[in-house]
């Protein structure tokens, strides 16, 4: 028990910018940190509900639209993010496998990042802007939790990329009993919505849809599964999510 609580506050820690309470770390922890990490998604998804449900009640449309946009990235300190525009400058490079990797661990923004990163936010602030979400906003939590809990799975099933950090941290192999509850995690979080919220429920089916298909197709250029190709799955499952959720 002692050991989930920790893993919990550890994925606390590392995934959310809130200050955590309780600082705790514990290397046996480090795949449970992993299964935490939807968790923290409902919380960064709950607390982004709140911030647009306020916004769109005091600023006009276009700054609400503006801050509805950013905030999750906020929330999460930005390590998604970095992971998305490192896979961008990486994969869109078309150099050969082994340059394509090493300008994935470069930290400096290159071009392809920088664009990645503009498009990214003109779609967020598009479907902002476009709609008025109203009581949707609290389809957010979920909206946030699917596509984490995809790449959990992801992370914890699929071959890790050579040299990162992934690979020594699973270097023994991953435990059945923590795929089998990535795996159900993931159930829960795509079908928990239906039954809540339901047609605009299936948001969080798009956000783990959209987060596969990056997943996918980052894979099968880089050769592998890292952190980054993690945080770049989470960014466009949120942007699908999302946009699913305005649809809808």
């Amino acid at each position: 028990m002692k050991l989930a609580v920790t893993a919990f506050f550890m994925a606390w820690g590392m995934f959310w910018i809130v200050p955590c309470p309780l600082k705790w770390w514990d290397e046996d922890a480090r795949t449970g940190m992993l299964m935490f990490l939807p968790a923290v998604g409902m919380l960064i998804g709950l607390v982004w509900a709140l911030c647009v449900w306020f916004a769109e009640r005091t600023f006009p449309g276009t700054i609400a639209a503006a801050v509805s946009a950013v905030i999750p990235f906020v929330l999460s300190g930005f390590i998604h993010l970095d992971g998305y525009m490192d896979c961008a400058d990486a994969v869109l490079s078309r150099r050969d496998l082994e340059t394509r990797r090493k300008i994935l661990k470069d930290s400096h923004i290159g071009s392809f990042a920088a664009v990645a990163l503009v498009v990214l936010f003109l779609l967020e602030y598009s479907v902002f802007s476009g709609y008025t979400f109203g009581a949707r906003v609290w389809c957010l939590p979920a909206v946030c939790a699917a596509p984490r809990a995809f790449a959990s799975c992801a992370v914890m099933l699929l071959r890790p990329l050579p040299g990162s950090s992934y690979e020594k941290m699973f270097s023994d192999g991953v435990p059945d009993g923590a795929k089998i509850a990535a795996v159900a995690v993931l159930g829960l979080t795509v079908l928990a919505p239906i039954m809540i919220y339901g047609r605009i429920g299936l948001c969080a089916a798009f956000g783990m849809l959209g987060a596969m298909l990056t997943v996918a197709y980052i894979r099968s250029d880089l050769g592998g599964m890292s952190g980054d190709v993690s945080g770049a799955a989470i960014t466009i499952g949120e942007l699908s999510a999302l946009t699913a959720l305005a649809l809808l």
